[in-house]
């Protein structure tokens, strides 16, 4: 049914039956265009339609045969690739492919396989044996790092030898006609600014904690010491803090920085004046194995440099009462008593078995180890009128009978005895010392010109030609020769040697009275002691710098027991840190 023209709904005849009759057969090629290309001008639609049709054909601009549109949509259109598509088709392609596919396929993986295994076992095997062995620099880890691991940036210290040092300073001749000297470490303390707490510097650290042993009247502090206007400045204040009423300082360089034999100066302006007594400013040494301010490290180990089997590595220097020497005539103020020592630590006669830090000698015994002392100077004020001194001295164990070393002409030297003199102080139940006392610049205290003065001491280690010269206001002191302190029968010692043992340095300013009065009324609080430079100097042919030596090694021993070297209130060995002194051959204990 459609509209007629007039809007009229007319009947349109039913198509006839012949019209459902079965479609005819498929029209062909030709027929599908011509029946296509028919639709434009042969539309049983009317005009208005048709002519739409025309427009949307003349927009899109396609041709009636899909053949012009660039791809054929019929099936017997044969495109190139046809055949790939085709199971029924034999081989694709003429080209044969060789062996040489497989083989390259085959070598690749061969190339990579070879760089992987280079990578992760080649390299390393070739780097260990071509590579150049690292140095720790004498600090305390590859490289000279500190201990935390870290290599802090210090403008103008980077390395051992300080970039400020004067290039005339790199060489010495030697005090006591010994060949002339390197430089191996310096610090010329002229960054400004400069801190001492745990992990600030790579070779020193300030302690933090109360100095018990010598009864000092302060704390140490890491806030009273930095460096301002080219200078290591230590200060002691009168201030309450953790108890006490005064503050100093204190820092070192231990298991960062050591060396064995050779030659340390500093040049010092020291703290207050000239003439008022009890201010202790020090600059001295002490083995690896033993940490200032650490009593548990120092027990058994301080003020001991002995390599020796016998009496003298037991408690107290005898056995059963014997020798009769060590009983008396020693120590006035404990009843003549020679020696207060708990025996020798880490002695020649520690059981095979025992802890010890080795090395051994070839007939099977323990090296002798333990944490001797030199000490660069101790300024003092004494005499009458009272003036500026400085006591230089070094401690010794086992001690000789009345603590009297053979200090004849040939082992004590004295270049200059107007200024320098034996110190009356020679020992006590805990040490022997060999000490002489020089008057020092009067004019070189902070209080009076302000003028800084050097102080040193060289030394050679062991028993053979060893000694020990020290330096005051630049100019040789005195001089002690290892033969002073030969063997001692009378109470059944033998020699002891000049320190052996790896060496670091420290320096303080505290007060005591254990080692003289203290005026406290007249002490010109804030003091300082201002340090300028130090420099530490070997011959070319005895370079021996670091804490952890391969004659005289420390970091296992340390590491093993590093409770002890990291905990200050531990003060004893056995008692506080409940660990037993190694048994002892000499005492049958093995």
């Amino acid at each position: 049914m459609m509209h007629s023209p007039d809007g009229e709904l007319a009947l349109i005849p039913s198509p006839s039956r012949s019209s459902l009759s079965p479609r005819q057969p498929t029209l062909s090629q030709g027929d599908r265009v011509q029946s296509f290309a028919s639709i434009s001008t042969e539309s049983p639609y009317t005009a208005g339609a048709g002519s739409r049709l025309v427009v949307m054909s003349d927009r899109f601009h396609l041709s009636p045969d899909p053949r012009d549109w660039g791809s054929s949509l019929y099936d017997d259109i044969k495109e190139p690739d046809d055949d790939l598509h085709d199971p029924n088709v034999g081989d694709h392609n003429t080209i044969t492919w060789g062996p040489h596919r497989g083989l390259a396929n085959i070598g690749c993986l061969l190339v990579l396989c070879l760089g992987l295994v280079t990578l992760f076992a080649g390299y390393p095997i070739i780097t260990y044996f071509t590579g150049a062995a690292q140095s720790n620099q004498g600090g305390f880890n590859l490289g000279g790092i500190n201990a935390s691991g870290q290599i802090p940036k210090i403008p103008g210290k980077l390395g051992l030898i300080d970039s400020d040092t004067p290039q005339d300073a790199f060489t010495k001749p030697s005090w006591n006609g010994g060949p002339d000297m390197e430089l191996v470490f310096s610090d010329e303390f002229n960054t400004p600014g400069r801190t001492f707490w745990p992990g600030d510097d790579p070779y020193w650290e300030a302690a933090n904690l109360h100095y018990w042993q010598t009864n000092n009247l302060e704390w140490y502090d890491p806030e009273a010491i930095t460096t301002q206007d080219g200078y290591l400045v230590i200060t002691l204040s009168e201030k309450e803090t953790h108890n006490l009423n005064f503050e100093g300082g204190m820092m070192n360089t231990w298991n960062k920085f050591c060396f064995t034999g050779g030659y340390i100066e500093a040049s010092v302006s020291l703290p207050g004046v000239n003439n008022v007594v009890g201010l202790w400013p020090a600059i001295w040494t002490l083995g690896n194995l033993g940490r200032a301010g650490y009593g548990a490290t120092l027990d058994g180990m301080w003020p001991y440099t002995y390599d020796a089997c016998d009496v003298g590595t037991v408690a107290n220097q005898t056995l059963n009462g014997q020798p009769v020497a060590a009983t008396e005539g020693g120590d006035p103020s404990q009843g003549g008593v020679l020696s207060f020592l708990p025996g020798q630590r880490l002695s020649r006669c520690t059981c095979k078995g025992e802890s010890h830090p080795g090395p051994m000698h070839s007939d099977g015994t323990y090296v002798g180890r333990a944490a001797p002392e030199i000490d660069m100077f101790e300024a003092q004020i004494t005499g009458v009128p009272l003036a500026g001194q400085v006591s230089q001295s070094a401690q010794w164990g086992p001690f000789n009978a009345g603590y009297i070393w053979k200090n004849t002409s040939d082992n004590e030297i004295i270049p200059n005895p107007s200024i320098t003199v034996l110190n009356t102080y020679i020992g006590g139940v805990e040490q022997q010392a060999t000490s002489a006392v020089t008057e020092t610049n009067q004019g070189c205290y902070e209080g009076e010109t302000g003028c800084f003065s050097v102080y040193g001491f060289e030394y050679v280690p062991g028993f053979d030609s060893a000694y020990i010269t020290w330096i005051s206001n630049n100019e040789v002191a005195w001089t002690l020769n290892v033969a002073g302190m030969g063997a001692d029968p009378s109470v059944n010692i033998s020699a002891r040697p000049v320190p052996q043992e790896p060496m670091y340095i420290i320096m303080n300013l505290g007060m005591s009275t254990n080692f003289g009065p203290v005026d406290l009324e007249n002490l010109p609080f804030p003091v300082h002691m201002r340090v300028d430079y130090i420099r530490v100097y070997q011959p070319s042919n005895a370079r021996n710098i670091g804490c952890d030596p391969k004659d005289f090694p420390t970091e296992d021993y340390i590491n093993t027991y590093i409770e002890a070297y990291t905990n200050p209130n531990l003060t004893t060995w056995t008692n506080d840190y409940d660990q037993p002194f190694p048994k002892n051959s000499f005492l049958g204990q093995c």
